[in-house]
């Protein structure tokens, strides 16, 4: 073992903590005008593109168990842009539906995307390159989770 093996930006995992950590800072404020935290961003990201789904196929999209996606609903719940309705075909899930409040702030979201590229600097065609390398490190690192999308 190489003593640069040791330092901390040698570990292909304290790069990516640091990107996503970094890159998420770039949401904070432009989220924070329309009441969202990242996760619960990402979240509704994912209700906008598959609508009444259930808190467990959330949990399975964005990588959180279902303790964790919960509370972030509930939040999400009191502010209006979520309902959560017990599923009456099988009553131990709980599906979630974007309401019309839910559907408004939708809207907002193209314009943050488009302030976001332009405060990073990183060029379109540089980000989904990058997104894409790390898509294929997410797919080896946790293949029972991943799903095409």
């Amino acid at each position: 073992m190489k003593n640069d093996d040791l330092k901390v930006e040698s570990q292909f995992s304290f790069v990516m903590y640091a990107c996503a950590k970094e890159a998420i800072k770039y949401y904070k404020p432009y989220l924070d005008e329309i009441g969202l935290t990242y996760t619960q961003y990402i979240t509704m990201l994912v209700l906008w593109n598959e609508d009444n789904i259930t808190v467990n196929d959330i949990g399975n999209r964005i990588y959180l168990d279902s303790g964790t996606v919960t509370p972030l609903l509930k939040k999400l719940e009191s502010k209006g842009f979520v309902e959560r309705i017990r599923d009456v075909n099988d009553q131990r899930n709980v599906l979630v539906k974007v309401t019309s409040k839910g559907y408004e702030l939708k809207k907002h979201i193209g314009t943050i995307l488009t302030d976001i590229r332009r405060d990073t600097g990183i060029p379109a065609d540089e980000a989904n390159h990058i997104r894409e390398h790390l898509l294929s490190v997410l797919h080896r690192l946790s293949p029972s989770n991943y799903k095409e999308r």
